[in-house]
């Protein structure tokens, strides 16, 4: 999707792009090309992304194929709101990990006539909406959902299984915890670790 400055407008018009999907579905990658883009246009970016996401580097947006580009991390979404100067479009990436207030700050960037680009996880591993993303979704003017491959039938996936069974939300990790599955393997995925092992069930044998 090219989403680009309306050249003939002498007005600045913001607007809320969306990219959400599993994990493993190119979302980081989406919003790194879109990002290198703008730059390549000689627009003013800004990259944001929260403070709890180190998986790959501290200060750099990184997507699961390497593809970087800098980035300011920020311990919550207020925070953005006064670090965006002078600029005419705004990545946000891991979107799902900030706060509610997620919402009311993108909203604004847009009004103030920024292009704001935020990417982030639509569920988390329980199949829930996730953090602020549901909000995102909601005021965004365009919405791209990229999906990824189920690692278990090779069919379009969408949902993100996890494989410990840790019941925080917020858990951050690679290939050795989640994986990208469909439906219809994601729900026998969660059914057999819903379901209790032999070693695991009470012992009901009469002596």
């Amino acid at each position: 999707m090219f989403i680009e400055k309306d050249v003939n407008s002498h007005k600045k018009q913001g607007s809320i792009e969306a990219i959400t999907g599993s994990m493993f579905s190119g979302k980081t990658e989406e919003l790194i090309r879109r990002l290198k883009r703008a730059k390549f246009a000689r627009q003013k970016v800004e990259i944001f992304k929260p403070t709890i996401d180190v998986r790959y580097s501290e200060t750099e947006v990184v997507s699961h194929d390497e593809n970087a580009i800098r980035s300011s991390p920020v311990d919550n979404s207020s925070n953005i709101l006064l670090l965006a100067g002078n600029v005419d479009v705004i990545g946000i990436d891991e979107a799902q990990f900030f706060d509610k207030g997620l919402v009311d700050v993108v909203e604004k960037l847009a009004n103030m006539g920024i292009r704001v680009i935020v990417a982030g996880l639509d569920m988390d591993f329980k199949g829930a909406p996730f953090g602020p993303m549901p909000g995102i979704l909601a005021i965004a003017d365009y919405v791209t959902k990229v999906h990824a491959i189920c690692m278990r039938c090779g069919s379009i996936a969408q949902f993100s299984h996890r494989f410990s069974n840790k019941e925080q939300v917020v858990l951050l990790g690679e290939q050795d915890v989640y994986e990208p599955l469909c439906r219809r393997c994601y729900l026998e995925a969660t059914r057999k670790q819903a379901k209790p092992s032999d070693k695991d069930a009470p012992n009901t044998m009469r002596k």
